[in-house]
């Protein structure tokens, strides 16, 4: 019978290059041809896949599966770096499949961040200074810009790209082929070559346990940003009473008044046309 992990220490294949200042925890497998640098830390039940790279300043949690050939930590691709101590800090329980790339960050200090429970499919560039919230899914062969904040839950369909800069809010659905340039409220569905919004992601909604006077809520807070016609001051008024009934809905009103003060702008509504 196979000992848990939390039982039994860390597993090296005899090919992996491991530098013997990585901190390896209990029940952590590396798998073959993998290298880690010095300055690397990997928690109990973590499996690294064979030809994995993890480089300096790399703090992996609990209980991730990566896949073959992930690369964590390289260098940022980002002409105003200039050689400064950076990292990567991943969370707790995240699948990283074949030939995922997290770049580490840019400016002194900083780190780019995967929260717990995320799912990134094959093929997916995470640029520096990204931050990926709790149980995102971003599908396979995206590519996310430097300093993109994806929210709790999000999915980020196949082939889709994020510019920089880019807030997306959480249980955002964005579909396949996707070019997200500006900022996107919570529970919003959105596509588009130049991405626009095209309703609530009402099945994200259900999925995640949203009650059904908060979803109704957020029908009517829809309507009123992107339907109504108001101008944004009116319109943010006109969310108040909204919100105070609802958290989601303060939510939603949060994420526009902090968007306003970035310089991405907000994603607009487009009615689809036959």
């Amino acid at each position: 019978m196979r000992e848990p992990a939390s039982t039994r220490g860390p597993t090296v294949h005899p090919t992996a290059v491991v530098h013997p200042l990585a901190e390896l925890d209990d029940g952590v497998e590396i798998g073959p041809y993998a290298v880690l640098a010095a300055d690397v830390t990997i928690g109990a039940g973590t499996v690294v896949g064979a030809h994995s790279v993890i480089h300096d300043g790399v703090r992996v949690g609990h209980n991730n599966t990566l896949a073959a050939h992930v690369i964590l930590g390289g260098l940022p691709q980002d002409r105003a770096y200039r050689g400064e101590r950076t990292g990567v800090v991943v969370g707790d329980g995240n699948i990283l499949s074949e030939f995922v790339s997290v770049d580490r960050a840019t400016g002194e200090g900083q780190e780019t961040r995967i929260g717990s429970g995320a799912y990134i499919m094959s093929f997916v560039k995470i640029s520096h200074n990204c931050d990926i919230g709790d149980g995102a899914t971003i599908v396979s062969g995206s590519q996310v810009a430097g300093r993109v904040h994806i929210g709790e839950h999000a999915f980020i369909g196949g082939m889709s790209g994020i510019h920089q800069f880019v807030h997306i809010g959480r249980l955002v659905m964005v579909g396949g082929l996707s070019g997200v340039s500006q900022d996107v409220p919570p529970y919003l569905m959105v596509a588009g070559f130049r991405c626009r919004a095209v309703g609530l992601n009402r099945v994200g909604l259900q999925r995640h346990g949203v009650p059904p006077e908060d979803r109704l809520a957020l029908r009517r807070a829809f309507r009123i940003f992107f339907q109504s016609g108001l101008s944004m001051e009116a319109a943010l008024r006109a969310l108040e009473e909204e919100a105070a009934r609802s958290v989601p809905v303060q939510h939603f009103l949060d994420f526009m008044r902090a968007a306003r003060t970035r310089n991405r702008g907000i994603v607009r509504w487009q009615v689809e046309t036959e």
